[in-house]
């Protein structure tokens, strides 16, 4: 095998699929970057057995042939060499060399025929999306996936599928986020959960245009995303999601509507009063279109105050700031709205037009 490619195609398509690189394994040849220029394309491929990432690379393929790369030390050698073209060659005896300018290195490539390849997908069932929606739906629910194991459902988003709209859910026990798109088609119902990794690292690799669409392609055990040069396969996790049209409710005893920038400076100053682990609780205490924000550590307290649109009672309740303020980051709006019930319940954090909606479970506190 022997292919010519600029070091920038290179390193775009390693930074790629190296995002489908485990960390952790015992299997050296989950380690590579398979190389295929077995044809007059070149694709670099990642696979850890649960997350597949397949990209075409700008080049040109002088032997056709396929290697298997150790993936760190090839993105390491390709980073340090000089901005030009850079010649791979694999022998009998894989034997590499990569070539660039005066620099020459030489290493052993592992058998391709060990490497895992991608799940062939049915492309039976498919969305089209906008990367720029994509990436915005990932952005604003990712961070409410549970991050342990403890259960497996919890460390991915539900994708609910119904005629023409999909909604994205994620919740960790704490708190639950939803959002709401209208596709442009009807399509037929269907539930699954996608990995929070495979959404994590998807999001890092769309280019986000409003005009570049993506294609997702879904079957029973996996999903399968197409775009630009890129296709990311992925097992979906299997389980029964939590049926969270129970946990959401449209009553509440209080709204308030707040500026989103004012108010999330407010609890931003009121988390320099906790430590990392600490869990001590922001007291919101809203009456007369005013809400009073008092927190207390051991490092010292904090009482703020922000004008407010009120309707309903007063109400005092108190939450962990940083559930709030990871909610606050990821919506738009200027002006949101917030419903309580009472201090024991759920406040939830919604647009008019449903779009989104985020439900965060208040904590107790000594007042």
């Amino acid at each position: 095998m022997k292919i010519i490619c600029n070091k920038s195609d290179l390193m775009k398509a390693l930074n790629t699929v190296t995002k489908a690189i485990p960390t952790n394994t015992t299997m050296p040849i989950l380690k590579c970057v398979l190389i295929n220029a077995s044809s007059s394309n070149i694709k670099f491929t990642a696979n850890d057995m649960e997350l597949g990432i397949e990209t075409n690379v700008n080049g040109f393929v002088s032997e056709k042939g396929i290697i298997a790369l150790d993936a760190k030390l090839f993105s390491d050698i390709i980073r340090k060499l000089p901005e030009s073209e850079v010649t791979i060659s694999v022998d009998e005896k894989k034997n590499v060399t990569i070539t660039c300018e005066k620099a020459k290195f030489n290493i052993m490539g592992l058998e391709p025929d060990d490497f895992p390849y991608l799940p062939f997908v049915e492309k039976d069932y498919k969305i089209s999306l906008s990367q720029f929606t994509l990436k915005e739906v990932i952005r604003q629910t990712i961070f409410s996936i549970a991050t342990n194991d403890s259960n497996k459902v919890l460390t991915g988003e539900l994708f609910d599928i119904k005629e023409n709209r999909l909604r994205v859910i994620s919740l960790d026990g704490h708190r639950i986020s939803i959002r709401n798109i209208e596709l442009k088609d009807p399509y037929e119902d269907k539930k699954v959960i996608v990995p929070g990794k495979t959404l994590s690292e998807i999001s890092k690799i769309l280019s986000g245009g409003t005009e570049d669409s993506v294609d997702i392609y879904i079957t029973e055990n996996h999903i399968l995303f197409e775009f630009d040069e890129n296709i990311v396969v992925s097992r979906l996790i299997e389980g029964n999601y939590f049926q969270v049209d129970k946990m959401i409710s449209n009553a509440y005893e209080t709204k308030v509507t707040i500026n989103r920038q004012d108010f999330m400076s407010c609890i931003d100053r009121a988390t320099l009063m906790v430590k990392e682990g600490d869990n001590r609780p922001i007291i919101l205490n809203i009456d007369d279109h005013v809400m009073d924000m008092k927190i207390s550590s051991q490092i010292g307290s904090l009482n703020d105050t922000i004008e407010i649109e009120q309707e309903g009672k007063p109400i005092k309740i108190g939450f962990n700031p940083r559930l709030l303020l990871d909610a606050m980051r990821v919506i738009d709006d200027e002006m949101v709205d917030i419903y309580y019930m009472n201090t024991k319940s759920p406040c939830f954090i919604r647009d008019e037009a449903g779009t989104y909606n985020y439900m965060i479970l208040p904590v107790n506190f000594v007042d």
